[in-house]
């Protein structure tokens, strides 16, 4: 999709997959550790292939990073605007720039709206999987004393109480550990959660990134994979995950109370995510 300066390129045969996010001059989304080539449909596993992922219903557990990831998207046959595709019975339909023009001032900025039409009462976690390019010392803005559920892979660096799906934290160092700051590899990676933080910001040289999700209603949160070659252990890479998510937590099956989305009695549920650029 081309527009004023800005460009999203789309993969609807690989699951929807943003490839490209073209920003005030520069790409955003990295291009993966090329584990594989072409559409995913029809693998089982998941492989990372970089740019972004639309996961649903689930970002951890069953599927891994959704179901959504391994199944191709079609234009909408009566709205070609909207792209759509079905997992079991829920329908999740997906459209950029249109509807109301948000309020955003920035010359650069993209939104993509969200429609979900499931049974009412159907309970989900949906993440904006996006692994950015960014370089060594660029760092993550979010407000100081955000709540930060850090997740068990962070586990060797600080003391992990026995059979804890998450601790618990404050941004910007929580249990102590740096994770606003993109740094060099030291072979750790740590996955957290930003408990209802719907904006976040990334700062790399002298442009900024912002992405912010809105949704009424539901828990609105940003997850985070800060990877500095800590994985896969055979083989590790450097990845940045920023990932705008409905949902507090990266697994539906440990959702708790209020830690998922849940379909009202109308069978569908709307949101959006506005994504923009700046020079700082």
């Amino acid at each position: 999709m081309n527009l004023p300066e800005n460009e999203v390129v789309l993969d609807l045969e690989d699951g929807g997959r943003w490839t490209s996010l073209r920003m005030a001059g520069r790409e955003w989304l990295w291009q993966g550790p090329e584990l594989t080539s072409g559409s995913r449909e029809g693998m089982t596993s998941y492989v990372d292939v970089g740019g972004l992922d639309e996961c649903f219903p689930t970002v951890r557990g069953t599927p891994d990073h959704g179901g959504l990831w391994n199944q191709p998207w079609s234009p909408v046959e009566d709205d070609e605007d909207w792209d759509a595709v079905q997992y079991e019975d829920a329908v999740l339909l997906r459209r950029f720039n249109g509807g109301d023009v948000p309020d955003s001032t920035e010359t650069h900025t993209i939104w993509a709206d969200y429609r979900l039409i499931a049974p009412p009462g159907f309970r989900f976690v949906w993440a904006a999987h996006a692994l950015l390019d960014c370089s060594v010392g660029a760092f993550l803005d979010v407000p100081d004393g955000t709540t930060c559920r850090l997740y068990p892979e962070a586990a060797s660096l600080l003391d992990w109480p026995e059979g804890a799906p998450w601790v618990e934290a404050s941004w910007p160092s929580p249990a102590g550990i740096d994770l606003a700051t993109y740094g060099p590899s030291d072979g750790t990676a740590v996955g957290a959660v930003l408990v209802d933080c719907p904006t976040a910001s990334v700062v790399d040289g002298a442009l900024e990134l912002t992405l912010s999700l809105s949704c009424p209603g539901q828990p609105v949160s940003t997850a985070l994979w800060r990877n500095l070659g800590g994985y896969p252990a055979d083989s590790p890479y450097r990845s940045l995950g920023v990932e705008p998510m409905l949902g507090r937590v990266f697994d539906l099956a440990e959702a708790g109370p209020g830690d998922a989305a849940v379909v009202p009695e109308s069978g569908e549920l709307t949101w959006r995510l506005v994504v923009s650029a700046r020079t700082v």
